[in-house]
C-alpha cells in the first residue's frame, strides 16, 4: 500500500491531500528515509511524521485491506512509539 494512502486509511492524517502535501514538504520518513507518495509501506516499517513542534514515529503492525478504518480500529495498524 502507497504511503499516502496509509496514512490516510488508518486515520494519521484527515484527507489524503494532507498526507501527499506533508510528503512533498519532506516532513515524512520511512525506517528513517524521506519518502515519496508512491512508496510502498511494509509491515515492521517505522514512519516518522515530523511536525513544527514534535515527531511522531509509528511502527506499522498490518496493512488495512479497506480504504477508510474507524479511528477506534487504529492500533490494529500502527503502534506509537516513544
Amino acid at each position: 500500500m502507497r504511503i499516502d494512502k496509509f496514512l490516510n486509511a488508518v486515520n494519521l492524517t484527515k484527507r489524503r491531500a494532507i498526507a501527499q502535501d506533508m510528503i512533498v514538504e519532506g516532513v515524512v520518513f520511512i525506517n528513517d528515509k524521506a519518502v515519496k507518495a508512491s512508496k510502498n509501506v511494509a509491515v515492521g516499517d517505522v514512519i516518522t511524521l515530523v511536525y513544527l513542534e514534535m515527531t511522531l514515529r509509528y511502527e506499522v503492525l498490518a496493512l488495512p485491506t479497506i480504504k477508510s478504518t474507524p479511528k477506534s480500529q487504529q492500533a490494529l495498524y500502527v503502534k506509537e512509539l516513544v
